[in-house]
Order: C-alpha cells, then sequence, then structure tokens
C-alpha cells in the first residue's frame, strides 16, 4: 500500500479523520488527431502518447502514426504498428533503441517503419496496401491522406505474387495466413475498381464473392475445393488487369 506523509502542524486534520487523495495539477497530454477512429480506449490513448514521448526523446521528427489493430476495439492484437516521419536518415541504432524502450516500457511489441513525407504521400497514391493501412489511424499530427491515384501495374503485380502463396500451399497454411493472402488479393482488386479500401469493405467484399466470414477463415473453417475454385477466378481476373496494365504501359486508369 502507497503512503501520503502529511506534515505534524495540520490544522484541521485530525487523526483518524478521512480525506480525499486528489491531483491537483497535471501536465496535459497533447491532443492525438486521428482519421476513421471512432472509439480508442483510455488505456491505448495512454500508451499512444507514452509511445510518442519515447520516440520524441529519441530523434526529431516530421510525424508519428499508429495503425493496425491495436486499434480495434477490445485487445485482440499483436503488435502495435508505429509509422515515423522523419525527413533524414535514421540510424539503425536509433530505431532499435526505440523498438527496446518501446517494448520494455509498454510489454507489446512494437513493428516501427521509417517513411519520409514524400514516401508517405507516394505510398498513399500508387500503393493499395498504404491505403489499408492508413485507413485507420492516430497520429501526433496531421497529415493528408487523401491523394490523387496513380496506378503502378508492375507493384500490383509484385504484391498479388504474396497472394499466389495461398494457392501453392493451401493445406500447410493456417487461418491467418490464408487470411492475410486472401485480403491481399481483395485489397489489389478492390484498388483497380475504384473502390473503396477499408476493412468493412474488404469483409464485405469477401463475404459477397466467397460467402464466408472472416472469422471462419482465421479459424480455418473453411471448405477447400470450392474456396479454391473462387479464388482462382478472382486471382485470375486481377492479374489479367494486371498483366493488360503492364502491357499498355502502366496507364493511368
Amino acid at each position: 500500500m502507497d503512503q501520503i506523509y502529511i506534515n505534524k502542524k495540520r490544522i484541521g486534520f485530525n487523526i483518524g479523520e478521512y480525506v480525499v487523495i486528489k491531483l491537483i495539477e497535471k501536465k496535459p497530454t497533447e491532443k492525438l488527431y486521428s482519421h476513421n477512429l471512432k472509439d480508442l480506449e483510455p488505456i491505448k490513448e495512454e500508451i499512444i502518447n507514452k509511445i510518442i514521448k519515447i520516440i520524441d526523446k529519441k530523434i526529431e521528427n516530421k510525424n508519428i502514426i499508429i495503425t493496425g489493430s491495436f486499434l480495434d476495439k477490445g485487445f485482440k492484437f499483436n503488435d502495435i504498428d508505429i509509422i515515423i516521419i522523419k525527413e533524414s536518415n535514421v540510424k539503425f541504432s536509433s530505431l532499435k533503441s526505440i523498438k527496446d524502450e518501446i517494448d520494455g516500457q509498454t510489454g507489446i511489441k512494437s513493428h516501427i517503419i521509417y517513411l519520409t513525407n514524400e514516401e508517405l504521400l507516394a505510398g498513399l497514391s500508387t500503393d493499395p496496401l498504404y491505403k489499408l493501412m492508413l485507413n485507420k489511424c492516430a497520429s501526433k499530427k496531421r497529415f493528408i491522406y487523401k491523394m490523387k491515384k496513380k496506378i503502378n501495374y508492375k507493384l500490383l503485380d509484385l504484391h498479388l505474387l504474396k497472394s499466389k502463396t495461398l494457392m501453392d500451399s493451401f493445406d500447410i497454411l493456417n487461418g491467418d495466413e490464408k487470411y492475410y493472402s486472401l485480403r491481399n488479393m481483395v485489397v489489389i482488386y478492390l484498388f483497380l475498381e475504384n473502390k473503396e479500401i477499408s476493412r468493412d469493405s474488404i469483409e464485405k467484399e469477401i463475404k459477397v464473392t466467397f460467402s464466408l466470414d472472416v472469422d471462419k477463415i482465421r479459424q480455418n473453417l473453411i471448405n477447400k475445393e470450392d474456396f479454391i475454385k473462387k479464388y482462382k477466378s478472382m486471382y485470375n481476373e486481377v492479374s489479367r488487369k494486371i498483366l493488360e496494365g503492364v502491357k499498355n504501359g502502366s496507364k493511368q486508369k
């Protein structure tokens, strides 16, 4: 039990009387900016502010962005995704020091991405995975997240290759691995179709196209024959659109 010591010259405070312990002054924390984030548990907000303080203490930065499943309601997350926006190079030793301190002070494994502001803006305009990653986030400062879309078909082709693994190794992949392969392909599909990219839109597309809830996929409760047939169909359609784009010289849609 914590103890509070009061000077013996305490007018009005007799032994055995009840008192209220109240914080009369507290340094205000910086306001967090958010995008598509309706509710954030107070403990998570406290963790984010602690992370920002750790990073600010270690390196100068333009912005710090928190994203990923950590921001979802509840505590079903494996790590916390952190994007540090900085204009100059950061030494690997500095990033490792930041990661070690965050992991130690929060008890949560951190995944840190370092980007320049130009790289962030380029990613938001050309890469559907950036759009998904930043569709819901909290940040130290405001940033521009709506950029004019530019389709880089060669980049999309590289991303799509990650989803080919599911067809080649269906039997040895667990539910989460299958889900991430599927999600990757659906994100690319939505990007090419000029549709909204968000967690809700992805899950809706999966439910409509595959007649499956995300939970069943992640629990590995799917019928292989029926699922693979639909998966190959979408994969081939997305691949065909990408190859047509590459053939036509990566023309902007």
